[in-house]
């Protein structure tokens, strides 16, 4: 038998070398996607989209920060991923609508890309933000889930047979296959929703199938700025960005700040009249395609990041149907599902923000004003917990000690 060419061999070689970067793409893409999109619907409604305006939002995210992925991981050759703010959706939820209603929270939603263009511009904006006590933002955030991550367990009570197989599927998963605990208590909240469309006879329009984006021309109010937009930015550097790039580091990139800041901050202000609230560096789900999952050739890992973004703009394409079929849900049911996959969120918000004895104080009191729902002056609880707890912080700080006998 004569043997196999050196061409041959060699093509043999590369492809099994791009076996697992594009797995690991598809796999970043599937749990990004279906492991927090019940956030972000939850989120967009609670400002004030209807049903075809949360569809456009998230067909927007999707597109925006799928295309970012490609320039980004292509340019730097580097896994850098790209995703919606899962922190800042909940943010939303928690928020509820602002003065103004949809239209000036998309106004808000356009005011943080140009935040988040500007922290890639001025260097001197990026070392504000070092500034503020990461304890105190993480209390926020933390603050700001509570009230999601309690919707499981209030539904449990309210819809036993609905929610119960959905948080058993979940606590089966986190045990065997954590990766998968969330993609796959969606997949039995889809189920359940089935059989409830079967057994109601909902009516589906088909036309809610197709993918759309529906055009919000934006509104301006202090409100919405200062009690939205401000908290929005804030929540996404601290909770997206910033362990985006700790993450990259991990597994030895270096990532490309001033880029990643110009494509997701040019992404948001493109995608926030359609709804898109926020798109920043992917957190946990960037570990997928930087890790050694996306194959042992470190310098062709970034393959699986583009992967990814290919894989994002397919799940685009569906996004519509999604939506349309999840709006068919019993009452409760999409509400349990975003709070099972913030609940792995909120346990790290807490852990950061009590790490340190001297914080606990102002991080608690922050914490406190975020889960109050405090709205004060038209501005919403994420705001004044950052204010009252930097406050605090400072009056605990300047405390002149007592003189020792």
């Amino acid at each position: 038998m004569p043997s196999p060419s050196p061409t041959t061999t060699e093509r043999h070689v590369r492809k099994e070398a791009l076996g697992p970067p594009v797995t690991a793409g598809i796999v970043t893409a599937l749990v990004g996607f279906t492991s927090s999109f019940a956030v972000v619907l939850a989120g967009l409604k609670a400002v004030g989209a209807n049903q075809g305006q949360a569809s456009s939002g998230l067909l927007a995210l999707t597109l925006t920060f799928g295309l970012g992925i490609l320039w980004l991981s292509w340019r730097s050759k580097m896994p850098v991923t790209l995703a919606w703010s899962t922190p800042g959706a909940a943010l939303l939820a928690s928020a509820g609508m602002v003065d103004g209603g949809w239209p000036a929270a998309v106004g808000a939603f356009l005011l943080v890309g140009v935040l988040i263009l500007l922290t890639g511009l001025l260097p001197v904006l990026g070392r504000i933000m070092a500034k503020i006590p990461t304890a105190l933002a993480q209390a926020m955030l933390a603050g700001v889930l509570l009230p999601l991550c309690l919707a499981p367990f209030k539904s449990l009570g309210s819809a036993p047979l609905l929610v119960a197989p959905v948080l058993l599927c979940w606590i089966v998963l986190m045990k065997f296959a954590p990766r998968w605990s969330v993609p796959g208590s969606l997949l039995v909240a889809l189920a359940v929703i089935g059989i409830h469309i079967a057994s109601s006879g909902a009516n589906i329009p088909a036309e809610g199938f197709l993918p759309r984006l529906e055009w919000t021309t934006p509104a301006f109010t202090v409100e919405a700025a200062v009690g939205l937009a401000l908290p929005l930015f804030i929540v996404t550097m601290a909770s997206q960005n910033i362990p985006g790039v700790a993450v990259l580091k991990s597994f030895g990139y270096t990532t490309p700040w001033r880029p990643s800041m110009l494509v997701t901050g040019a992404g948001t202000v493109a995608g926030a009249p359609f709804g898109g609230h926020a798109i920043n560096l992917a957190a946990l789900s960037a570990a997928l395609a930087a890790g050694e999952e996306a194959g042992k050739d470190h310098d062709r890992r970034w393959i699986a990041a583009f992967v990814s973004g290919l894989a994002y703009l397919a799940l685009a394409a569906g996004s519509a149907a999604l939506v349309t079929i999840v709006a068919a849900a019993p009452p409760g049911l999409l509400e349990a599902v975003a709070g099972l996959a913030l609940l792995g969120t909120l346990a790290s918000s807490i852990s950061s923000a009590l790490a340190a004895a001297e914080e606990r104080i102002p991080a608690c009191i922050t914490f406190l004003l975020a889960a109050s729902g405090l709205s004060f002056a038209g501005v919403g609880a994420a705001f004044w917990a950052l204010a009252g707890g930097i406050l605090v912080r400072w009056m605990l700080k300047s405390r002149t000690p007592l003189p020792k006998d």
